[in-house]
């Protein structure tokens, strides 16, 4: 991760968007700010430092042209941080098609289309990496069952794309997270969650070293970062 690059963030209006943000600006990168249009967006602005861009992450087509207003920035694109997703709760039967399909474009679209653009960008920048958030239960344990295996896709595309552009040098890997402590999660768990759920910050450093020059070995990892949550 080179000061010199820009950091693309998906999502970044979000709790961990913001975390990331802050993280990444604290290690001396330029961030682009990528998610819905809105004051939260707009609030990322700092000069010389973020520049946010508003885009639809789940259409392909919006999210080219987003990373063409990358390319009008003048500066290469050396990482992306694809943070963009959703959750919905729903056992098998109370599965329909929009919440299907939301959530497929959602979790895994906005992925597929963010690291289509991002990865020419990057191997045209010398390499990079690209940092994707999974799930806890993406992997292991009981789930909602359309954002489990919405998730699942992610790891399994992470892994995917890990093995598709390392003759590119590009690096691909995943963090796990379980249960952030953000403001909106806080709403509905009790003391005890509380207090095991993971701060944003936390997550974000470890974000922030696998797009680092430290992490240079690894690649096709699906990093844990659920604590005790």
């Amino acid at each position: 991760m080179s000061p010199q690059n820009a950091t693309v963030v998906t999502g970044a209006a979000g709790a961990l968007g913001r975390a990331v943000v802050d993280e990444f600006r604290s290690r001396g990168a330029y961030v682009v700010a990528l998610d819905r249009p809105g004051d939260t967006l707009d609030s990322l602005a700092v000069t010389g430092e973020v520049q946010p861009i508003a885009v639809d992450l789940a259409d392909r087509t919006d999210v080219a042209t987003a990373f063409e207003a990358v390319d009008a920035l003048g500066m290469p694109v050396g990482a992306l941080v694809a943070l963009a997703g959703g959750y919905a709760g729903g056992a098998l039967s109370e599965v329909d098609e929009e919440a299907l399909t939301g959530l497929f474009d959602t979790n895994v679209g906005s992925l597929l289309w963010a690291a289509q653009a991002a990865a020419p960008r990057i191997a045209s920048a010398g390499g990079g990496s690209i940092v994707t958030v999974g799930s806890r239960t993406a992997v292991t344990g009981a789930a909602p069952l359309v954002h489990g295996t919405t998730k699942a896709a992610v790891v399994r595309l992470t892994e995917l794309l890990a093995e598709d552009l390392r003759t590119q040098g590009i690096r691909v890997n995943s963090v796990l997270p379980s249960v952030i402590d953000t403001p909106a999660n806080r709403s509905w768990m009790d003391d005890d969650m509380v207090a095991r759920a993971v701060a944003p910050a936390a997550i974000a450093k470890v974000i922030a070293f696998l797009c680092s020059d430290d992490a240079a070995p690894v690649s096709g990892a699906l990093v844990p970062v659920y604590g005790d949550a």
